[in-house]
């Protein structure tokens, strides 16, 4: 498994064309891939689940990835945030 903490920094938070782009790379992976924001996780493949988080800006997220491409997952989901979304 892997899991890396993300600060959210946009103005916007993770609204919808954020939150798009991150799904949009989680389905590219076979992993299961979890977003988790004040104790609450969901599925990182599904745009209602992340859209229903409501991530404002200097929030703290985690996401975690299981399975044969975790860290591949992981990767590619921080170049999504740390371009612009997020550090």
């Amino acid at each position: 498994m892997a899991e890396k903490t993300f600060k959210i920094t946009a103005d916007t938070g993770i609204h919808a064309r954020p939150a798009t782009q991150l799904v949009n790379k989680a389905g590219q992976f076979e992993a299961d891939i979890t977003l988790t924001y004040k104790e609450k996780s969901v599925n990182l493949k599904s745009i209602m689940g992340v859209m229903s988080l409501g991530v404002g800006q200097d929030a703290d997220v985690t996401i975690k990835a299981e399975g044969s491409d975790a860290d591949a997952a992981l990767a590619a989901l921080e170049e999504v945030i740390k371009g612009g979304l997020g550090e």
